[in-house]
């Protein structure tokens, strides 16, 4: 066993994030622990789980799935099924599973895989986390990207294509509006933090 597996086996709290190439994941770790990890400066550019560690709390930013700039559809699919599995094997020490999607184009890319009769990749993982039971906090980055006045209209959207109903608000335990590019991150940390007290863990307080 090496190192690092033996390290992965005493985690007492892990947060995984996970979403599409390039709807900020990597950026949003790095607001939430402070740590400088590599950001992808294409989609595509995480392949593998990246870990951030703070005592027995493990962040984990999972590969980009979907389109991924000089990947082939192949090496794609590989991905996809390396995060489906790291899920499905790590069900039970995941505690918080952050699904990060891009505010502004998701509704518009559900709405054309809708329109082909399928189910687009964003969709299937957040439902999957709900299979397993996971509890599971919904990031919707750069925010900042649309306007103020069209946020309310935005959100509700996106809960309604994720089988949830509008209001958006009423999820307001679940759906957390970012910008991970402005610092605006306070609505995810706060969600992220009622989970850390709610396990009784707030000596992880302080990392988040």
């Amino acid at each position: 066993m090496t190192k690092k597996q033996t390290s992965l086996k005493k985690i007492g709290f892990e947060i995984i994030l996970a979403g599409r190439s390039n709807v900020g994941k990597s950026s949003l770790v790095r607001e939430i622990t402070g740590q400088k990890i590599k950001v992808g400066k294409r989609p595509g550019v995480t392949l593998k789980p990246k870990h951030v560690h703070h005592s027995d709390m493990l962040i984990t930013d999972l590969p980009g799935f979907g389109f991924m700039s000089g990947v082939k559809e192949r090496k794609q699919d590989i991905v996809k099924d390396q995060i489906v599995r790291y899920i499905e094997e790590n069900n039970e020490r995941i505690n918080v599973a952050v699904l990060v999607l891009d505010g502004g184009p998701f509704i518009d890319v559900v709405d054309r895989w809708g329109a082909k009769n399928e189910i687009p990749i964003d969709v299937e993982i957040f439902d999957l986390f709900h299979e397993l039971g996971i509890d599971t906090i919904v990031a919707v980055n750069k925010m900042d990207r649309i306007k103020t006045q069209d946020h309310d209209v935005v959100l509700d959207g996106i809960v309604e294509r994720l089988g949830l109903f509008p209001p958006w608000r009423q999820w307001n335990n679940m759906i957390a509006p970012v910008s991970a590019k402005k610092g605006d991150m306070e609505n995810l940390e706060s969600l992220l933090r009622k989970r850390l007290h709610a396990a009784k863990r707030d000596d992880l307080l302080k990392y988040i």
